[in-house]
């Protein structure tokens, strides 16, 4: 399986290339999948995808912390978070079930249902997170990098600031390191038959109309 080989290396290239060309968040979105049965370029669409829900995140975040314009504009913020945070949780789920079809650990026709036929090795210990949240967090960890990196660079500042911000970047790509490390063991033992993880379904109820309690109240309020 040479697309899960230094798997972590590649991610993180995958996310600093992308910054790079952009230039600030959010990056460019990613090419739209031509195919189902090409696996490694279906996996590496939704970790792009990932990156680009993360990255549109990461700018409206700082959008909505302004002070100096209207409440409709902060308002549009935070419904673009909530838009940009429920899609970087499905490309989340989506890169686990290619991940799992991939290793062998569900059966592919199942692994995108909420009742996944697994294909799990008898003595397998159960990893708490899986995959596809690690490289959601190695995404949002490249993030942090390169705007520690900007702050490092910034000529309206005195030298401490640029120092001090050196050090947190040296930080952050320490802990960008090791999240890549833990990613590259956890697949190292699947593949051994040793560990295995799960699709774990988001189920984000604000979202959805038919479960958050106040939009249920609106429509029923509506209704009469």
């Amino acid at each position: 399986m040479s697309m899960l080989t230094n798997l972590g290396e590649q991610v993180a290239h995958l996310h600093d290339t992308t910054l790079a060309c952009a230039g600030a968040p959010p990056v460019a979105p990613p090419s739209p999948a031509t195919t189902d049965d090409d696996r490694p370029a279906l996996l590496w669409h939704w970790i792009h995808t990932n990156h680009f829900f993360n990255s549109s995140l990461w700018a409206e975040e700082d959008l909505a912390r302004r002070t100096t314009v209207s409440s409709d504009e902060i308002a549009q913020n935070k419904r673009a978070i909530d838009k940009f945070n429920q899609a970087r949780n499905d490309a989340t789920e989506r890169v686990d079930e290619i991940l799992l079809t991939e290793l062998g650990l569900v059966d592919a026709a199942s692994a995108q249902t909420d009742a996944p036929v697994s294909k799990v090795p008898a003595n397998a210990r159960l990893n708490s997170e899986t995959a596809g949240s690690i490289i959601d967090r190695m995404s949002i960890m490249a993030l942090k990098i390169h705007a520690m990196r900007a702050q490092t660079l910034r000529t309206d500042v005195d030298a401490d600031h640029r120092s001090s911000s050196q050090v947190k970047l040296e930080k952050l790509l320490q802990q960008r390191a090791d999240l890549g490390d833990c990613l590259d063991a956890l697949i190292s033992d699947t593949q051994a038959g040793r560990a295995y993880f799960k699709v774990y379904r988001q189920f984000k109820m604000y979202n959805d109309p038919r479960f958050n309690p106040a939009l249920v109240a609106e429509q029923n309020k509506a209704r009469s």
